[in-house]
């Protein structure tokens, strides 16, 4: 058991968890808030959804023993919140509910599309509750439900309220033993000068904010001096190469590009294709790399944010790199995202990108650039790893 303290739909409370339970159970159990339902138990559905911090989130795959000082809000906490009432009225008024056990989470997801986006029309709305699952109404009550209170606000003169956290903000819950990295990470973003505008094409390429993103840190050191390492991450098609499964798809101007990246899970095959801009700043050894793309085979849509930061280590000889990848997937394919898996599939390829790095830095092919990148054989390479460390515990 672990001690925490949340606010819950504004009650403090001071609590002991098991680090295995979920915020669902949490909510639903400890609290008898049931207002919050369980679905698939998977995060895919949408049933569970609650508000962290402010924004929303699956409560099935959330556990309150990494949330220590959050906020949470589940739809208990917004019988007296004025948009949320008049997407109850709406929702009666459109019949966007039958059965009702998505309800909740349809009207937490609901309430955060008006707030963000009013006057959102139908194809925005669509997209935005790509998460949320209804067996019984076909969707068309809802969409319309939110239209209207979406028009509504815009015809008010609403402006957008900011929900979720920016790409540059530091994660909400961050554990402890990676709190340096992240802060010297995030003294680097503040550091990074952003360079004048090419007169291309390419320039209209803006990257979007991430919004209420996965993040995780990692490091790893190459055999390589700092020069040589930072003249890599500044060249499209060596980071390219060092990427499994990506390819350019047309040559780049040196700070944009337009590139490719095939991911194969199972049966599924998924090709990501969309833009990136390169930016980094000589003075002080670090640089990002923002890009964003989309499968139009399952409309899935990732956007992604690599900060990253080098140190010279054996006296110049080779180099740490530091890297904070921050990333959200939106659509179908989403369900790949989810929770530590989706971390531990992240870590191993950060590990492929090093190996592929190392390599070209020492003038070898890439060991690890085969296409399509197997999502498949990772997860499973990470469910052989829990399993092993499972075992070795008993």
């Amino acid at each position: 058991m672990k001690p925490i303290r949340l606010a819950i739909n504004g009650r403090s409370i001071e609590t002991s968890v098991e680090p295995r339970q979920h915020l669902a159970d949490f909510v639903r159990e400890e609290l008898l808030l049931t207002g919050t339902h369980l679905g698939c138990e998977h995060g895919v559905c949408g049933a569970c959804t609650v508000l962290i911090d402010g924004a929303p989130a699956r409560a099935c795959i959330a556990f309150p023993v990494a949330l220590d000082g959050a906020s949470i809000t589940t739809v208990e906490g917004l019988a007296d919140d004025p948009v949320a009432a008049r997407l109850r009225e709406a929702f009666m008024e459109e019949h966007g509910l039958q059965c009702g056990f998505c309800t909740p989470g349809m009207l937490i997801m609901a309430r955060d599309i008006v707030l963000r986006l009013p006057g959102a029309d139908d194809a925005t709305i669509r997209h935005e509750l790509a998460g949320n699952l209804c067996r019984c109404t076909g969707y068309i009550g809802i969409i319309r439900a939110i239209r209207t209170v979406a028009a509504e606000r815009a015809a008010a003169g609403e402006e957008a309220v900011a929900t979720r956290c920016s790409a540059v903000a530091p994660p909400l819950h961050i554990s402890p033993l990676t709190l340096p990295v992240a802060n010297l990470l995030a003294a680097a973003r503040e550091n990074i000068a952003e360079p004048a505008s090419p007169p291309t094409a390419a320039a209209a390429f803006m990257p979007e904010p991430l919004r209420n993103p996965v993040e995780m840190v990692q490091e790893f050191e190459v055999p390589a001096g700092r020069p040589d390492v930072l003249s890599l991450f500044q060249d499209p098609a060596r980071v390219i190469a060092c990427l499994p499964g990506a390819r350019l798809v047309e040559p780049s101007d040196g700070r944009t590009l337009n590139a490719e990246m095939v991911v194969k899970l199972g049966p599924i095959q998924a090709a990501f294709g969309g833009r990136a801009v390169i930016s980094a700043d000589p003075a002080h050894w670090t640089g990002t790399i923002d890009g964003q793309g989309v499968d139009r085979r399952s409309a899935t849509r990732v956007q992604a944010r690599l900060v990253y930061v080098l140190d010279e280590v054996e006296g110049g000889a080779a180099t740490r790199v530091r890297v904070n990848v921050a990333y959200v997937l939106q659509g179908p394919l989403a369900q790949m995202s989810r929770g530590a898996l989706a971390r531990d599939l992240a870590a191993r390829l950060t590990g492929a990108f090093a190996a592929n790095l190392a390599a070209g830095l020492r003038g070898e092919a890439a060991p690890l650039q085969a296409a399509p990148l197997n999502a498949g054989a990772l997860m499973f390479a990470v469910v052989a790893d829990w399993l092993k460390r499972l075992f070795r515990k008993r």
